[in-house]
């Protein structure tokens, strides 16, 4: 079931016409409203009362949108679409760390088509995201990766309650299996080892020095990276031979800060391949982005004869992009082992 671009944003509108209702009548913010009315259509349609609240002309306006809802006749893929655009709105309403911006549906494409071609020998894969925030990148690269005929047990993990709130309404409306753990990444992880650990991971400093004193990639004064020391604890999750796909800075493996880096993934993996993403997807080249693979040691895991280096082509120029993922798939056979 493919729903066409109309019918998706039509779908949002009415929800969207839902959160305002609920926003206003509660005096919520557009998020709290947002979660509300999901849970609502989660819960079969109906409208929450708690203290009289929404006023039963608005509970009525509400039930009246909802009986126009086709959602539950949508592709999971489809409810994604819906939920990112109602989380786009957002964007507008509050102020948004840059850290919780929602990848580009692009580069979750591309994580997926890269994971298919690293795991095309196994049909079941665990995937665990680490920093899941929404669960728009997770369950994009999960619906990507079913498309492919894959199983895919899905794990998330994220410390802000908010964000958790929306990615477990994303799972659930998705019907994705996949679990959430409300925790700091960089603690020890109640989720179990997976075959592929993703993320886009979050740039800056991570405040509780404590808390990373017994990492190899961490600062000896001052604090650590984050984008360092989760980069760390993903690789840990993986079990032998498993793969880390991460969205990184695109200088973060030349900075001058790097060598600790790079000296860790030595230790304990391979530095399998680094891929530039087309800078005009950024609105600063300063802030343009790459793709990093590293395998973890262990099980037929080996370090490529040849390490995946280049720069995507631009998205538009289907020539040149059919190519290079063509070069991706052709790689893999001559270069990783995974099984």
């Amino acid at each position: 079931m493919k729903n066409n671009i109309y019918e998706i944003q039509e779908e949002y509108k009415l929800i969207e016409k839902t959160v305002e209702l609920l926003k206003k009548d509660l005096n919520i913010s557009y998020l709290d409203a947002l979660i509300e009315t999901m849970d609502n259509i989660l819960d079969g349609f109906k409208v929450r009362i708690e203290d009289d609240k929404p006023q039963e002309g608005v509970a009525e306006q509400i039930e009246s949108i909802y009986e126009k809802l086709n959602i539950s006749d949508f592709s999971a893929e489809s409810r994604r679409k819906v939920m990112q655009l109602l989380v786009l709105k957002s964007y507008s309403e509050e102020l948004i760390q840059s850290n919780h911006q929602m990848t580009p549906d692009t580069i979750g494409m591309l994580i997926s088509y890269i994971i298919g071609c690293i795991t095309k020998n196994t049909n079941d894969i665990s995937l665990l995201d680490i920093g899941v925030g929404t669960a728009n990148l997770l369950t994009c690269v999960t619906n990507n990766l079913k498309l492919q005929n894959k199983n895919v047990l899905g794990y998330g993990v994220d410390n802000d309650d908010t964000l958790l709130s929306i990615a477990s309404i994303n799972v659930q409306l998705q019907k994705q299996d996949i679990e959430l753990y409300h925790q700091d990444a960089i603690e020890e992880l109640v989720a179990p080892k997976t075959d592929v650990v993703i993320s886009d991971l979050p740039v800056g400093y991570y405040p509780i020095d404590k808390k990373v004193q017994n990492f190899k990639t961490k600062n000896i004064s001052g604090h650590s990276f984050a984008h360092y020391v989760l980069f760390e604890r993903a690789m840990e999750q993986l079990k032998d031979g498993g793969v880390g796909i991460f969205v990184v800075p695109k200088m973060m493996f030349e900075d001058k800060n790097s060598i600790k880096l790079l000296k860790y993934v030595q230790e304990v993996g391979y530095f399998q391949g680094l891929l530039n993403l087309p800078e005009k997807l950024f609105k600063d080249k300063s802030l343009a982005k790459s793709i990093a693979i590293v395998q973890r040691k262990g099980a037929s895991a080996k370090q490529a004869k040849e390490v995946l280096l280049g720069d995507f082509p631009d998205f538009e120029d289907n020539e040149n992009f059919k190519k290079f993922i063509g070069e991706i798939a052709l790689w893999r056979d001559k270069n990783i082992n995974f099984e």
